[in-house]
């Protein structure tokens, strides 16, 4: 038997264990007396903990999301009220062919986020056609807002393809937590 086969037995000593999670102010005052060590982590980890919005509790609050087809903006979804976004009914219409991604512009409070991450599901008639996710990165908190652009997708394209599909977009971290979650349609046209 292969050393990696699954035996069905415990291997819990081989499976990565998070280390306990530590606040930005505990990371900085950690080594205090490394003048150098603390000149690189004051430009890792900002100076400590940043509030950009009392009232939210969420450590990213995502500002903006646009479609780019071709380079430039085609669709910019509302965020002025997230409620709004997750129970619209989005719908952007794109050639056959064409190179589109999605832009996110959003901040990062309190604490540093982990292994934030877009995802989303593209189904066609009630069939998943593309399960993606893509690592959006770890993200200090700042008050200026931080970006991020995912790699560029060719839209389908022949007559099979043209057609509506279901976009089921997420953005998370590591920990689970859900930042943003909607819906939105995509037609694929010739024109």
């Amino acid at each position: 038997m292969l050393d990696h086969e699954n035996t069905g037995e415990n291997t819990s000593e081989y499976q990565y264990k998070q280390p306990p999670q530590k606040s930005i102010d505990e990371l900085l005052n950690a080594d205090k007396e490394d003048e150098s060590l603390k000149v690189y982590k004051a430009k890792l980890l900002g100076q400590g903990t940043v509030i950009v919005d009392e009232k939210n509790p969420l450590r990213v609050i995502v500002r903006s999301v646009e479609l780019l087809i071709n380079g430039k903006t085609a669709q910019s979804f509302d965020l002025s009220d997230p409620a709004k976004l997750v129970n619209s009914d989005l719908s952007v219409s794109i050639k056959e062919g064409s190179n589109y991604r999605l832009s996110f512009a959003f901040h990062v409070q309190r604490e540093i986020t982990s292994g934030l991450h877009y995802k989303h599901k593209v189904k066609r008639s009630g069939i998943t056609v593309e399960n993606e996710k893509y690592m959006m990165g770890s993200y200090a908190p700042k008050l200026e807002i931080q970006e991020y652009k995912s790699p560029n997708e060719e839209a389908p394209s022949g007559m099979m393809h043209r057609g509506k599909y279901k976009v089921y977009s997420k953005i998370t971290d590591d920990d689970n937590n859900v930042y943003l979650d909607w819906q939105w349609t995509l037609h694929i046209t010739k024109e």
